[in-house]
């Protein structure tokens, strides 16, 4: 079966130089917003961490980080490329100082060896990871609805942006609010694209607990969201006639929460790293943050079938012989 889907008569509204000044506009235009609405402010990040400071995330535990070594370091230090920056945040909050209700922001590039590979989907992975210093009282429901609601306007002002700039791409595409509902609320997970086609817009909560039927709904690293209090933003890509997931983001674990967490991951053993030390004695402060993926947001704004077709990634002979066929431009 093929790796690429192909949607029935599609015909990229903009060609390669056209698409390259889009991605730069989205970009510039949203992080912006995004700094704006959350008082984030821009930080330089890593594209690689030492292995046992536990600082990489761990996704879903099966998948393997290219890793290497330097002679410039000390031979048994093992160095990984990261996966993500979900725990790097928090000890960057620390150490920089951010106060209660600022944090930071910054450009994570990454990649997943691992990574299946096809119309979503790459090795290469880029997003804006962003974290905020939160206090004890916002460790709630209502708390995390309200962050979600913000990045959401900043989505809805980039909508407006897209139909001054480019009307031929038809009009807007996501509703004036987003819809909340739970993992439970929505078992089974079959359930996801209809809901997301209805509503357009949907924040899918409570995400890596194990839901009554005894199932999960996805996976979920156990030392950074806490389960209860996490949440995947999902949008209608028309396109591709499916649900379209923007961003992954949750209020992190304090100290009670990583402990239970751990024990049901059957992963205590990470209390020994650096990472959780902290957590568990309270070095680092609380805090909600997540990842905005940069070319899943030019994608589905662009309206394009293929993420290659707004990063630069390689592809298997045979994706790049079905999309050349059928006019689906790669980067």
């Amino acid at each position: 079966m093929s790796k690429v889907f192909v949607p029935e008569n599609y015909h990229s509204q903009l060609n390669l130089i056209e698409t390259e000044v889009a991605i730069k506009m989205i970009k510039d235009y949203f992080e912006r917003r995004l700094s704006e609405e959350l008082r984030l402010t821009r930080v330089s990040a890593p594209l690689f961490l030492l292995k046992n400071t536990g600082l990489n995330d761990d996704l879903n535990g099966t998948e393997r980080p290219v890793a290497f070594n330097s002679y410039e370091l000390n031979n048994d230090d093992e160095i990984e490329i990261i996966h993500s920056l979900a725990k790097w945040k928090r000890d960057a909050l620390y150490r920089y100082g951010f106060e209660a209700h600022t944090g930071l922001y910054t450009d994570m590039n990454a990649i997943r060896r691992d990574e299946t590979i096809d119309n979503l989907h790459s090795m290469y992975v880029d997003q804006w990871d962003w974290e905020l210093v939160i206090k004890p009282e916002d460790r709630t429901v209502d708390f995390f609805k309200q962050t979600v609601k913000k990045i959401y306007k900043a989505l809805l002002d980039l909508d407006f942006l897209m139909i001054r700039h480019y009307p031929k791409l038809d009009k807007g595409l996501l509703p004036e609010k987003i819809f909340f509902i739970t993992t439970q609320e929505l078992e089974p997970k079959e359930r996801e694209r209809a809901i997301t086609k209805a509503k357009k817009a949907v924040c899918l909560m409570k995400i890596g607990d194990t839901l009554k039927s005894g199932i999960k709904h996805d996976g979920r690293a156990p030392d950074y969201d806490d389960w209860t209090l996490n949440g995947d933003i999902l949008v209608y890509h028309p396109i591709l006639d499916d649900a379209f997931e923007l961003s992954s983001m949750g209020v992190r674990v304090d100290a009670k929460a990583l402990e239970e967490q751990l024990k049901k991951a059957h992963a205590e053993e990470r209390t020994e790293l650096p990472y959780h030390q902290n957590v568990l004695n309270n070095v680092y402060p609380l805090s909600i943050g997540g990842g905005i993926g940069q070319s899943r947001l030019c994608m589905f704004f662009l309206k394009k079938a293929h993420i290659g077709e707004v990063q630069a990634s390689l592809w298997d002979e045979d994706t790049m012989r079905i999309c050349e066929e059928n006019d689906i431009h790669l980067l």
